[in-house]
């Protein structure tokens, strides 16, 4: 499903369309591969474990993978703009990239689907969730500072390699994450002024799951809701 977005002031205008393009794309991927590997098909089993020898590295550093990450699409203008530029379409493939193979990194030997849809009852966001892996009656400061350390990460490599650090202790915990959400995030981070406006939503999240009930969270959302896409301007990340 496609949610329709308008520019929020943390975004830039040319961003959104591309955004929102990369949030469906991976929805689109990671809803098919996980409906699948959930019922142990041997395609969707395969592409996991291609999926998850590129997580943490760069986009075009895994040869293997660039017949599995299907991006024609991005090469479709979305609805009112025109074709994008080699610079927008370098950042969207390393987003799409980023975020299918830290799902892959996550949903490994896992019986219930850790990308699930964000909304407001259960949110989804990275802030969130890692909220989540710690106690509900106080904070760890271990783990809070990865967060602190990943927004502050000085490039895309680092910034994965420190997101698949974080993957693992919410792998560990069996705590989902919605990887369309977070794809569409690091399209936006890498603009000019997108980092700070990524690390806001990611903060503002993780406080409003501070202040949510500590079993808000609880159930798990059934595999075949998760294709999903969620509004990624309503800074619930």
């Amino acid at each position: 499903m496609t949610t329709t977005t308008t520019a929020s002031a943390s975004a830039p205008p040319a961003a959104v369309p591309v955004q929102q393009q990369v949030a469906d794309l991976a929805a689109a991927h990671i809803g098919s591969w996980q409906e699948g590997y959930l019922k142990d098909r041997s395609h969707a089993v395969g592409a996991l474990a291609r999926l998850r020898r590129g997580a943490g590295r760069e986009a075009g550093e895994t040869p293997d993978l660039w017949s599995l990450i299907d991006t024609d699409p991005l090469h479709t203008p979305a609805a009112g703009t025109g074709p994008l530029s080699e610079q927008e379409l370098l950042r969207a493939e390393n987003a799409l990239h980023a975020a299918l193979t830290l799902w892959a990194f996550h949903q490994q030997s896992r019986g219930a689907p850790m990308h699930r849809r964000h909304t407001r009852e259960r949110p989804g966001g990275l802030g969130a969730a890692v909220r989540r892996v710690m106690p509900a009656d106080g904070t760890d400061a271990p783990v809070r500072k990865r967060l602190v350390r990943a927004g502050t990460a000085p490039d895309m490599v680092t910034l994965t390699q420190r997101l698949r650090d974080i993957v693992a202790l919410l792998r560990r915990d069996d705590v989902p994450l919605d990887y369309a959400l977070l794809a569409g995030q690091l399209y936006l981070w890498q603009w000019p002024d997108g980092p700070a406006a990524v690390r806001r939503r990611w903060g503002r999240s993780f406080h409003e799951q501070w202040r949510a009930r500590p079993t808000s969270d609880q159930t798990t959302a059934p595999a075949s809701a998760e294709n999903t896409t969620p509004d990624i301007d309503k800074d619930a990340s």
